[in-house]
């Protein structure tokens, strides 16, 4: 394959420039300071105007017993459609592999803990069928904010000490407390830490206990903007980069995605094979790397990953990838395409790396062969 190596790194200088200097510091942080790189203004054009018979992204109308997912964009039951999804903490520890349950999840957010290894939130909304959900393990902070922003059902094994305050803020279901113990149990084919896992009826017993309401609150409005299936988006910018294989530039396993034209979808590989979960291959249409500034609770190896202050990254679908800047409006994360516009994704599952912004070099797009 070609590296598109020298005209990604002018993209980037590009967008840096626009965005103005920033010098990262290096200096641990506490947990009620983030790091102190200045944050990038962005400021999204103003939406255009849509004439009544084309498609408008927000629209929510049922047929024939489906509507639109706000994970997905595409039509499924409307039972599931209209309940909170499960955002659940998932391992990438080699020995926990094969992931159980992620194939079923509409948007898989993947960030980097403690030395090197990264973990996995999928957020899931059709779950009805599976019994086996992990493994499942502790959270962190910035998972907390990623699962408010579908409001979404929390569900962890523990949590580090720095974001314990912060489940607080959201319907947790947590294995190590109280009732949300019992949505979880162990099994024999693995050896814990690596051998907690749910269910749906498991969650659906603490859900009941813990008395959390499992349908959307009336303010949420979705994440995501959608493109109409029989228009999909193909991304016709002057500095699109071709993206047949995608790299995060995680140093764990080094992952990357293959690009499929059989399939339009991008294949998921970690450890030089193909990514698995227990339902075969894992494969997305839509890859949004989102670069984060980042640093270190003082003292320890724990990681404060900045996900409010503006930053850049990539929107990638179709075999190609175009630089996006992001910022948080409403509590919620929107990209925006080099035009000014919220970026609008294919119908399809979503995977979102989180890159730390000293690790912008790592990331690597190649074209065809």
């Amino acid at each position: 394959m070609k590296k598109a190596g020298g005209f990604v790194w002018g993209v980037i200088l590009a967008v840096i420039l626009m965005s103005g200097c920033r010098k990262a510091e290096e200096a641990a942080v506490t947990e009620t300071e983030q790091t102190k790189t200045a944050p990038v203004e962005v400021t999204a054009a103003p939406e255009p105007e849509i004439e009544t018979e084309e498609y408008i992204p927000d629209e929510r109308i049922e047929v024939d017993g489906k509507i639109r997912s706000y994970l997905t964009g595409e039509m499924v039951e409307v039972e599931k459609a209209n309940r909170r999804p499960l955002a659940i903490m998932i391992s990438n520890d080699k020995e926990s592999w094969p992931h159980y349950g992620m194939g079923k999840a509409g948007v898989i957010y993947e960030a980097p803990v403690e030395g090197d290894m990264n973990r996995y939130m999928a957020i899931i909304e059709d779950y009805d069928s599976l019994e086996r959900i992990g493994s499942v393990r502790s959270a962190r902070t910035y998972y907390i904010y990623f699962a408010k922003e579908f409001d979404a059902l929390f569900a962890h094994y523990g949590q580090s000490t720095f974001a314990e305050s912060h489940l607080k803020q959201i319907d947790d279901i947590n294995g190590i407390d109280g009732a949300g113990g019992q949505a979880y149990y162990r099994s024999k084919d693995k050896k814990a830490p690596h051998n907690a896992y749910t269910s749906f009826s498991g969650i659906q017993k603490a859900v009941a206990a813990l008395g959390f309401d499992q349908n959307y609150s009336e303010e949420y409005e979705g994440h995501y903007q959608f493109a109409r299936p029989d228009k999909p988006v193909y991304l016709e910018y002057d500095n699109a980069v071709e993206a047949i294989k995608v790299v995060p530039g995680y140093s764990m396993y080094h992952p990357y995605f293959i690009y499929e034209e059989e399939d339009g979808l991008y294949h998921r590989y970690q450890d030089g094979k193909t990514q698995n979960s227990d339902e075969g291959p894992l494969a997305v249409k839509n890859v949004i790397i989102q670069y984060c500034q980042s640093g270190y609770y003082a003292n320890t190896p724990y990681l404060n990953i900045n996900v409010d202050a503006s930053e850049w990254g990539y929107y990638i679908t179709n075999g190609k990838a175009v630089p996006v800047s992001w910022k948080k409006t409403d509590g919620i994360t929107r990209y925006y395409s080099p035009d000014g516009q919220e970026i609008m994704l294919n119908p399809g599952k979503t995977w979102v790396c989180i890159v730390s912004t000293k690790d912008v070099k790592k990331t690597e797009f190649y074209g065809k062969e």
